[in-house]
């Protein structure tokens, strides 16, 4: 499947979107330097630690960067309409195309987008049908990146062993406590934040409605019951669980045999 890319010219949303990196970047720099590795060179931590920090904060960046430029849904001006499926689209008042039902158009990106759920300014990006996958895995694993940082943290100060081959006189070494500090508070603000936008996500996507429709009280996302391994393989497009965790991956529309009037 080709990849899309989409980039939403937006001062605000490139602000916000480099607070987000740098967040990331401060504590995947910081934390190996001041606490993993010199742990590790002293034989205090295993290297499975370290590995698997790295391999989290990988994760996260990878989702970060393709949520921010992954086209979302973006409906095109001329779309083809199949005939059974008429009765479901409807026109946009803004910009003048035929959209399905529960598509949106966003002021900020000037478009209509399919199934949009909301346009979120820390990826600079709106998050609809093609790529709220890959936003609720940079939600999944920015929470996992925070808890561990947070841990590791605590561990530095109450139940690592004292370092005894680190340089004194190193920038990060010298302020290492101020910068440890500064770590826990982004990491507290990022687990916090996250957590509760993970939670609203799940139980938007379980109950089938989006952030806009719950806002605006909209009853048009209740569609038929249907289990949850089926309204999470919808928006992940695999029936595959592993695949789930994975943003190193293209997404197909997956088709499911239940019927609702939420589907077009």
């Amino acid at each position: 499947m080709k990849l899309r890319l989409h980039f939403v010219v937006d001062p605000m949303g490139w602000f916000c979107l480099s607070m987000v990196l740098f967040v990331w970047l401060y504590n995947t720099l910081f934390i190996p330097k001041l606490v993993l590795l010199p742990h590790y060179a002293e034989g205090h931590i295993p290297g499975a630690l370290v590995v698997c920090y790295y391999l989290a904060s990988l994760l996260c960046v990878t989702a970060l960067l393709r949520a921010s430029t992954a086209d979302p849904g973006r409906l095109a001006q001329d779309p083809k309409i199949p005939l059974a499926e008429r009765e479901h689209w409807e026109l946009c008042n803004k910009c003048n195309i035929m959209r399905p039902k529960r598509s949106h158009h966003c002021s900020r990106c000037g478009h209509c987008v399919r199934r949009m759920d909301h346009h979120c300014p820390w990826i600079n990006n709106c998050v609809g049908e093609d790529n709220h996958w890959l936003f609720l895995q940079l939600c999944f694993y920015t929470q996992v990146l925070s808890l561990y940082t947070l841990v590791l943290d605590f561990c530095q100060y109450y139940y690592f062993q004292p370092l005894v081959s680190m340089d004194q006189e190193l920038f990060a070494v010298h302020h290492e406590l101020a910068l440890l500090r500064v770590s826990c508070f982004m990491g507290l603000i990022m687990f916090g934040g996250m957590s509760s936008l993970f939670y609203s996500q799940i139980t938007g996507i379980l109950a089938d409605t989006t952030t806009i429709e719950k806002m605006s009280h909209s009853s048009d996302g209740i569609g038929a019951r249907r289990s949850w391994q089926q309204s999470l393989a919808e928006v992940f497009g695999t029936r595959w669980k592993v695949l789930w965790f994975l943003p190193f991956r293209s997404r197909r529309p997956l088709h499911l045999d239940y019927a609702s009037n939420s589907h077009v």
